[in-house]
């Protein structure tokens, strides 16, 4: 194995045990992915029976982007191919996208499931203002001819709301795709809590447009840029901390 995955295959481990350790799981269900460094798209999986909690670096499998699996690694569990249509159509369409995160959490299917979909109430939902785009629901995603219009859905976004389904978040990176996911749901979680509470108070024009921009994506490609970067040490320290098996 090579030094750039077996890296990969830490924090890829490592984004799976944090998704569990701030609530965003659904059982054994749902896929985080990741991009092999150097590969022709080859891509790290769960196996499918494990919870996010159990995963560790050594029990991803290695599959190719159509979801066959090239390395089973010590594991006769495959992998949950009806979700992995999702996946597919995101890695296949998009090559600047090296990790992809979706989710099934109470808050953000409830987000879904609102005509207006995600509010710009709270300055964590403004990250997302005019990058976040909206699949209707199609029913559960098994069909791959609705990898097309997902694609489309999501265009050039870094995160996508699937209609009565639940979030989606891409990253050029694993750190860079958690954190877009953490700030989403907890945008959603705002949301929920404050509609409770009546018509919730709405920033003005000029301060949501501000603020989008202060938070949006920088260019380039130097890991400043990339969200999640200065996070993302902390975070793992903090999975250290409490249990540090994800990297076997």
């Amino acid at each position: 194995m090579s030094d750039p995955e077996h890296d990969a295959r830490v924090d890829l481990a490592a984004c799976y045990r944090l998704v569990a350790r701030y609530g965003m799981t659904d059982l054994i269900y749902n896929h985080i992915t990741a991009r092999v460094p150097g590969s022709d798209h080859h891509l790290l999986i769960n196996p499918f029976g494990l919870l996010y909690e159990e995963i560790t670096a050594s029990s991803l499998l290695r599959i190719d982007i159509e979801g066959n699996v090239l390395d089973p690694r010590s594991t006769d569990l495959g992998i949950n191919r009806a979700g992995y249509v999702i996946h597919s159509a995101v890695h296949g369409a998009r090559d600047d996208v090296a990790c992809v995160i979706h989710t099934h959490t109470r808050a953000g299917v409830a987000v879904s499931c609102m005509p207006d979909g995600l509010l710009p109430i709270s300055q964590t939902a403004l990250r997302f203002l005019g990058r976040t785009g909206y699949h209707d629901f199609e029913g559960p995603a098994i069909d791959e001819g609705e990898r097309v219009r997902l694609v489309a859905a999501l265009g050039d976004n870094d995160a996508l709301i699937l209609r009565n389904h639940g979030l989606l978040t891409v990253g050029r990176s694993i750190a860079e795709a958690f954190l877009l996911m953490q700030r989403l749901e907890t945008a959603c979680r705002i949301q929920v809590d404050a509609l409770a509470g009546g018509a919730p108070l709405v920033p003005s024009e000029e301060s949501r447009r501000r603020t989008a921009a202060l938070f949006s994506p920088k260019d380039g490609s130097a890991d400043v840029s990339i969200a999640g970067a200065r996070e993302w040490p902390a975070l793992l320290r903090q999975l250290d901390r409490a249990d540090d098996s994800y990297r076997v």
